[in-house]
């Protein structure tokens, strides 16, 4: 572990999918995680499990997840470790049956996995940047984001989300670059299509139709995959200002 001992982690949406797969590879490699997730059942159970913390925080809202950043130093010390996968997939096309595309639903998905990575990326950076070295090199922390090959390849009735992750993907380097002298690492990983809850909830037919599209491997990807990605990025310290394809080589067609 590139940070040491006792390095503490933030995962939000760390309570399904991809950002539990997460906690569980984190907690393998010996860091204390702190799970955010507005799903209380399910958080204070994977928490509970692996002997880490739950806080329910809406990371659209500042204070809510300037709350939540406060009560894990409290518990466990300065994150030096913020993995963003909180995010909503809603679909519509941007004129449907004679109605314009709902501006609501645009916005809010935008707050969620936009404005929400951001407000947890940058306060966990604050927090990072006030702390002493724990790493090689100076290093003072991580951010790993979660964009989506959608950022690249939006299918119809994507245009909300494909927005929402295309501004995750474009902020990577800058923010990487304003981070850079402070210590702190920012990547971000754009996965194809995976095995997610929403996925898994899909009738069998429809999944196995959704790997085939995967050139290879020939298959949905595994949460796991994604974990291992993080980790990865976690000890490569050469890993900065960067967005990973995590696809099988696939290229979304429009529908």
């Amino acid at each position: 572990m590139v940070f040491g001992n006792k390095t503490v982690a933030v995962v939000t949406g760390g309570a399904s999918g991809l950002g539990a797969a997460t906690v569980h590879k984190l907690v393998g490699m010996g860091v204390k995680v702190a799970v955010f997730d507005i799903d209380v059942a399910a958080g204070q159970v994977i928490a509970k499990n692996l002997n880490g913390s739950f806080h329910q925080v809406d990371v659209s809202n500042t204070e809510s997840v300037a709350i939540g950043l406060e009560q894990v130093v409290n518990l466990h010390g300065t994150p030096r470790i913020m993995v963003n996968c909180a995010g909503i997939a809603p679909a519509a096309k941007t004129v449907s049956r004679g109605l314009p595309h709902d501006e609501a639903m645009f916005s809010k998905t935008i707050q969620i996995n936009l404005i929400g990575t951001f407000n947890c990326a940058s306060q966990a950076a604050a927090l990072m940047a006030a702390s002493a070295p724990c790493g090689p090199d100076g290093a003072r922390g991580v951010i790993v984001n979660t964009a989506s090959v959608a950022a690249y390849d939006g299918q119809i009735g994507q245009a909300a989300y494909s927005a929402s992750k295309g501004g995750i993907v474009g902020m990577t380097l800058p923010m990487a670059r304003d981070l850079a002298d402070k210590g702190i690492r920012v990547c971000a990983i754009a996965p194809g299509i995976f095995a997610t809850p929403m996925v898994q909830g899909m009738p069998k037919d429809v999944q196995d139709a959704l790997g085939a599209q995967v050139p290879f491997p020939n298959r949905l990807g595994r949460a796991s995959e994604y974990a291992n990605l993080v980790a990865h990025i976690v000890d490569n310290q050469m890993l900065n200002g960067e967005v990973i394809r995590l696809d099988g080589a696939i290229r979304m067609a429009p529908r």
